[in-house]
């Protein structure tokens, strides 16, 4: 029983292994943000570079001819992994798509390309037909830094008033604490200047006493 069960778990293993070798890969490397995505029925322009899997031999590449490869999206003209792997893509945008037999040509030997082999391409959008190109291509990585920078920037700002505020504060609170001593001390020097003055007045009055006792007698 131990074994029927240990050979059905390394069946299930062994199912789950081919059935992720058989996905369709898709790597964006270099995002891009537009408005217009491809999608199924564009004809579309795409530069490639195709390389085999196991031994990374190159067995085509537009990008050597110095025309891109334009085709129908979605109809059927190219592989599937090619019809699936490059849908919503920006103008501009690279992928790399790793493309089982299932999504290639499965057991067929099509050229340099032996049976059963998985395939990677080096993928870029190059156009779309009735798309205009935009005047200038915006990078997600580029984009995504502008914000980390600015973001940035305002935390630092942020901080920087903090410190001012705090420092504000401290100053404050010291020219409050001169001027209550400040205030105290004048207190305390008029309070001395009267105690001194009521001193001497007393002091006049008694004299003038013992003058007034002078001359009564």
């Amino acid at each position: 029983m131990k074994s029927i069960f240990l050979s059905l778990s390394l069946l299930a293993s062994a199912t789950v292994g081919v059935l992720a070798a058989e996905e369709l890969g898709i790597d964006v490397t270099v995002p891009v943000e537009c408005d217009r995505k491809t999608r199924k029925g564009d004809k579309i322009n795409v530069h490639y570079r195709g390389t085999l899997q196991s031994n990374g031999q190159q067995f085509d590449a537009s990008y050597d001819r110095g025309t891109p490869f334009s085709f129908k999206l979605g109809g059927g003209q190219v592989i599937k992994g090619w019809d699936e792997g490059l849908v919503d893509m920006c103008i501009g945008e690279k992928r790399t798509l790793t493309v089982p037999p299932s999504y290639g040509y499965g057991q067929r030997s099509i050229g340099p390309i032996p049976a059963g082999s998985t395939l990677i391409f080096e993928t870029e959008l190059i156009g779309i037909d009735g798309v205009p190109k935009p005047e200038s291509i915006v990078y997600k990585q580029a984009a995504e830094k502008a914000e980390e920078a600015a973001s940035a920037v305002e935390e630092k700002v942020a901080e920087a008033t903090d410190k001012a505020g705090g420092k504000i504060a401290d100053a404050t609170e010291k020219v409050e604490e001169k001027a209550e001593e400040a205030s105290a001390n004048v207190v305390e020097k008029v309070t001395s200047v009267v105690s001194g003055a009521a001193k001497a007045v007393k002091t006049v009055v008694a004299d003038t006493d013992d003058v007034q006792e002078h001359n009564e007698l």
